[in-house]
């Protein structure tokens, strides 16, 4: 199994500055943090998907999900905002919004909602838990990404294997997160294109 989120967390935001020439250098270097295989120079943006009847707006600036559900399966989603060549996106808003260990969303407060900013390279990263099923969706995050003045992104992003993935409306395998177990808990990558 390999390591631990930490570690993998780290080796991500240690990564050099990454140009589409030293992409694959980098993923032989470091296997376990694959780019997304989709990009390429000319690459197609994100693909959209509803926010749903959940998002609430003005969340708080916050990267540390986890201590809002303690008892829920830790994992860290993380990846780069590119642009449709590859580019790293600075300065990108990412916000989160998902249910909790029970299915349930916080109607009234934060819990397990929050926003950052894509750091000097593009990366972005949250520490949180896997989201619980709840009748009639499979399991996934809500996004919201935007470039400096760019059009808002919503979308989704699904755990592969579930079974309720193929059932889903919303479900695309194109939103799918390439997920890695490690000692304590999940690593997520995604690299959204705006």
């Amino acid at each position: 199994m390999p390591s631990t989120r930490r570690s993998l967390l780290t080796a991500f935001l240690t990564l050099p500055l990454i140009d589409v020439t030293r992409m694959k250098a980098f993923a032989q270097a470091a296997p376990d943090l694959v780019l997304t295989l989709a990009c390429d120079d000319g690459d197609e943006p994100t693909l959209e998907r509803e926010a749903g009847p959940f998002f609430r707006p003005n969340s708080p600036l916050e990267r540390d999900l986890y201590p809002h559900a303690p008892g829920g399966e830790r994992i860290t989603v993380a990846g780069f905002v590119f642009d449709s060549r590859c580019r790293p996106l600075p300065g990108s808003l990412i916000e989160i919004w998902q249910a909790d260990e029970n299915g349930d969303y916080d109607s009234v407060g934060f819990r397990l909602r929050g926003h950052q900013f894509a750091d000097a390279q593009g990366r972005w990263w949250f520490n949180t838990i896997v989201p619980a099923l709840y009748p009639g969706r499979t399991r996934h995050f809500h996004f919201k990404v935007q470039r400096l003045g760019g059009r808002v992104l919503t979308t989704q992003l699904y755990f592969p294997g579930e079974a309720r993935n193929a059932g889903d409306r919303l479900f695309h395998e194109a939103l799918l997160l390439d997920i890695k177990q490690t000692r304590d808990g999940k690593f997520g990558r995604f690299d959204f294109v705006v």
